[in-house]
């Protein structure tokens, strides 16, 4: 029974880039023997146990077959005569082929050392095909090592529109599509991502919405990340020049989060509104209401990021900051108790605010 640490900690030790969690592949055992050592089974695919020590998963060296459609049709086989390079050779790129002994010895039948350093992200075998997930994994992974050069070999970009040709990836569930997507936008460069899912014919079949507005998100999510913008304004811009119906339609077939579609849908349907300076306190406490700062003070926090970033229009956004400052020193509960009820109060508190806001168009920046 031997034990070797793989894939993205071996790539990245070798990188000297930041990993925070270990793989592990184990040759010559069985799952009888795991569960004797005090290992415990996870896997329902192929045998996958936890360390209880240390909550690290372990995972018998196996082969595999395609046996059905997607990134799940496939037969796995383990046996204690599998070798660590018929496990090696199943996987994706070259870069995550490489297996770190305990004495720190390096096993690299695919060229993986070879390719870090003349960053190339490669694929180990035509297996490669196999598995439309790999699509975009390398795009992520190209999202990842962008700005230290690395590119994509041409015969990985072959057979990747291979993939892309096929109806493969439409079997992708949407939660895998979303999690490689997800990942990419806090990679150091997620543009990259759906540059590279666009050169391979694959971003109008899995985002045909992206794939139609691809030349407007490009360079806003680049100054997204180069600013370190959070994941959730990276997702949201994507959307401001997409109409809410296609946006909301987006997120509900990614099913993405409910912090993520909400503000993709406010920077949809309201991020053009502020492209220009506002004209009157009425059209802005319109806006305002429809934003909600007064109950989601955060989000309405990220959707002045995006904003920013999309027009840098400095004027609106202080146009924005002073008038829901002036809003909130007006509020239902004063008004009730000077007397007014139900519609009365809904009326006095617009009434007022727009009042309470007219000085900020009147004197503008000086405020």
């Amino acid at each position: 029974m031997q034990i070797y640490r793989v894939g993205g900690a071996v790539r990245d030790k070798l990188l000297n880039y930041p990993c925070h969690e270990n793989d592990w592949v184990v040759v010559g055992s069985s799952p009888e023997e795991m569960v004797a050592l005090g290992y415990r089974p996870v896997g329902q695919d192929f045998p996958v146990f936890i360390d209880p020590r240390s909550g690290e998963e372990y995972a018998l060296a196996r082969t595999e077959r395609k046996s059905g459609v997607g990134y799940g049709g496939f037969t796995f086989h383990t046996s204690p005569d599998i070798s660590l390079e018929d496990d090696l050779i199943r996987r994706d790129l070259t870069i995550n082929a490489m297996a770190e002994s305990d004495d720190g010895s390096i096993t690299d039948p695919y060229g993986g050392q070879q390719d870090l350093d003349k960053g190339i992200l490669r694929h180990v075998s035509p297996a490669f095909e196999e598995d439309p997930l790999r699509i975009l994994r390398v795009a992520r992974f190209s999202a990842r090592y962008a700005h230290l050069g690395f590119t994509l070999a041409d015969e990985t970009l072959l057979l990747m529109k291979k993939i892309s040709a096929s109806d493969e990836l439409l079997a992708l569930p949407a939660e895998r599509v979303w999690k490689e997507m997800h990942r990419s936008l806090s990679e150091r460069s997620p543009d990259i991502f759906f540059v590279t899912l666009q050169q391979c014919d694959a971003l109008k079949k899995l985002m045909p919405e992206l794939d139609e507005s691809f030349h407007t998100i490009i360079e806003p999510l680049k100054q997204a990340a180069i600013s370190g913008l959070p994941d959730v304004i990276c997702f949201a811009i994507l959307f401001a020049h997409i109409d809410t119906v296609e946006t909301e339609n987006f997120c509900q077939r990614m099913k993405a989060p409910r912090e993520f579609r909400d503000l993709a849908i406010l920077v949809s349907r309201f991020s053009i509104s502020c492209k220009d300076d506002f004209s009157s306190p009425d059209q802005l406490l319109t806006l305002l209401e429809s934003l909600d700062p007064f109950r989601r003070p955060e989000r309405f926090g990220l959707f002045l990021q995006s904003v920013q970033l999309l027009y840098n229009n400095d004027r609106a956004i202080n146009q924005m900051k002073k008038s829901l400052r002036a809003c909130k020193s007006i509020d239902a509960a004063s008004l009730a108790r000077e007397g007014l009820k139900g519609k009365e109060i809904a009326e006095a508190l617009r009434s007022r605010r727009i009042e309470a806001m007219t000085p900020i168009f009147i004197d503008g920046d000086r405020q």
